[in-house]
C-alpha cells in the first residue's frame, strides 16, 4: 500500500502509523510482516546503491531520500532493517517513493494550492510534539535542516493529501452489507479471552542475591499475614508494594488476559475466584500476594458493540485501497524507470 513520506518523519519517527483501530482491537501485522504464503522472490539490490535508483517521468529517486526513507523506518522499529529482509523492504520503500514522486507530479500538474496558513498550521502541529520550542530548533540543526525545508515539505505534502482527498473522497463510503460482511467472514478478529481484574503486592527481589531473596520472602509473608488479619489490600499496597505503576492504585493492575502476564503469576491469577487472595507467588520480579477482584469470560463481540470501530477500519481499508488504485493509475500512464 502507497503512503506519501510525511515531511515528520524527518523530525518525529510517528509518521508511518495507521490512524484506524483495528476491530476489536485486533492488532494488524507490522509493516514488513510475511502473511499467508511465502513470499515472492525479489530482484536483490546492490550492496553499494547508485546515486538515482530511479527515475519517474524523468526525475530522480536519489540515494538520500532513500536513505532517509529507510532511516526513519528503521527509527519507527528500533533497530536496523533485518539482512534477510533487506531487498524485499528495499524494494517496498523504493516503490513507495516512486509513487510519492507520482503524486507529487500529479498535484503540481493539477495546480493544487495549499495556504500558507495551512504550512503553518501543520509546522505547529509537529511543534506540539516537543517539550520546548528550543528543542525542536536543536533537533532541526542535528537533521541539517531548516525551517523554510520542513515548510516546503510540509507544503508538499499537504498538496498531496489534498489531491488524494479530491480524487478518491466520493468512493470511500461503506458499501451496504460491507461491515456485516467482515464481520461474519471474520470471527476471529471478534473474539475476546477471557480476562481477569486483579490487585496486587511486590516486595521486589529481580537479580537479588540469597540473602537479599530471603529478606523480600519474610516482608512478603508478615504482609500476607496482616491481610489474613483483615487489614486493607489497597493501603498495605499502597504502603509497601515496590511496583510503582499500580501501588499508587492500591495494587490494581485493572483486567489483562490470559497470557499478559509473567508464567507463575498468570497461572494464580486465572486459578483463584473472585475475591480470593494468593499465598505468596515467586516470580523472576520478586515476590506477589494477588487478589482477583473480578474474572470475564471469554466472548464474541456483538457486532453492533464494535460497528463504530469496524466502520472506521473499513473507511480506511477503502481508503487505502483507493489511493493504491489511484497510484497505479497514474504510473500506467507515467514513465518509470528503476535502474536498480
Amino acid at each position: 500500500m502507497f503512503r506519501a513520506i510525511p515531511f515528520i518523519l524527518i523530525l518525529v519517527v510517528a509518521g508511518c502509523k495507521k490512524d484506524a483501530a483495528t476491530p476489536a482491537g485486533t492488532a494488524e501485522p507490522a509493516a514488513g510482516a510475511q502473511t499467508g504464503a511465502a513470499a515472492e522472490p525479489v530482484k536483490a539490490l546492490p550492496e553499494t546503491l547508485p546515486d538515482v535508483l530511479a527515475k519517474v517521468n524523468g526525475e530522480a529517486v536519489t540515494r538520500k531520500e532513500f536513505e532517509d526513507y529507510v532511516r526513519n523506518l528503521e527509527g519507527q522499529a528500533g533497530r536496523p532493517i533485518p539482512a534477510d529482509q533487506r531487498d524485499r523492504i528495499y524494494r517496498g520503500v523504493l516503490d513507495q517513493l516512486v509513487g510519492y514522486k507520482l503524486l507529487l507530479q500529479e498535484a503540481k500538474a493539477r495546480k493544487v494550492v495549499v495556504a500558507d496558513a495551512d504550512v503553518d498550521a501543520r509546522i505547529a502541529e509537529v511543534k506540539k510534539q516537543f517539550p520546548s520550542e528550543d528543542l525542536f530548533m536543536q533537533t532541526l540543526i542535528d537533521r541539517k535542516m531548516t525551517l523554510e525545508q520542513i515548510k516546503a515539505d510540509a507544503r508538499r505534502d499537504l498538496s498531496i493529501a489534498r489531491l488524494i482527498e479530491a480524487e478518491i473522497s466520493q468512493r470511500v463510503a461503506l458499501k451496504p452489507g460491507q461491515a456485516e460482511d467482515f464481520y461474519k467472514n471474520n470471527p476471529d478478529r471478534f473474539t475476546e479471552p477471557e480476562r481477569v481484574r486483579a490487585s496486587h503486592i511486590l516486595i521486589a527481589a529481580e537479580n537479588a542475591d540469597a540473602a537479599a531473596k530471603a529478606q523480600a520472602k519474610t516482608k512478603a509473608g508478615q504482609i500476607l499475614k496482616d491481610l489474613k488479619a483483615g487489614k486493607d489490600f489497597a493501603a498495605l499496597a499502597r504502603q509497601h508494594s515496590q511496583d510503582p505503576g499500580s501501588a499508587v492504585n492500591g495494587g490494581d493492575l485493572g483486567f489483562f488476559a490470559q497470557g499478559q502476564m509473567v508464567g507463575p503469576f498468570n497461572d494464580v491469577a486465572f486459578s483463584l475466584k473472585p475475591g480470593a487472595t494468593s499465598d505468596l507467588v515467586e516470580t523472576q520480579f520478586g515476590y506477589h500476594i494477588i487478589r482477583v477482584a473480578e474474572k470475564q469470560p471469554g466472548r464474541t463481540v456483538p457486532l453492533e458493540e464494535v460497528r463504530p470501530r469496524l466502520d472506521e477500519y473499513l473507511k480506511h481499508q477503502n481508503r487505502e485501497s483507493e489511493t493504491e488504485s489511484f497510484v497505479k493509475a497514474l504510473r500506467a500512464k507515467s514513465k518509470v524507470e528503476i535502474l536498480v
